[in-house]
């Protein structure tokens, strides 16, 4: 596997961590049978860290979809930690590249 196909798939399975274990806006982190559900969101994240995108830019995304897509109040507090960490993610493999 190439250098950057293993940073893709470090990178995908992180976010996908974070927003099952950590963003999770429905609840759904302890469903066995829900474990992809914010899967679809994960190329999108991705490539907005890859190509430094700006936080308030990836904010704006996941914001979008947990009020517009998923219909629901949001959680402001939630949205901008779970920003901070892929911004944070995005530093740690980018140093180690």
């Amino acid at each position: 596997m190439s250098e950057y196909a293993k940073r893709a798939r470090e990178y995908q399975t992180t976010i996908r961590k974070i927003l099952l274990k950590e963003w999770d806006p429905i609840g759904v982190a302890d469903i066995p049978e829900a474990q992809d559900e914010y899967d679809s969101y994960v190329p999108h994240i991705y490539s907005q860290l890859i190509h430094h995108k700006s936080e308030e830019e990836v904010f704006n995304n996941l914001w979008q979809i947990e009020t517009d897509h998923m219909d629901l109040c949001g959680d402001r507090q939630r949205t901008e930690k779970i920003v901070k960490r892929f911004m944070e993610l995005r530093d740690q493999i980018e140093k180690n590249c």
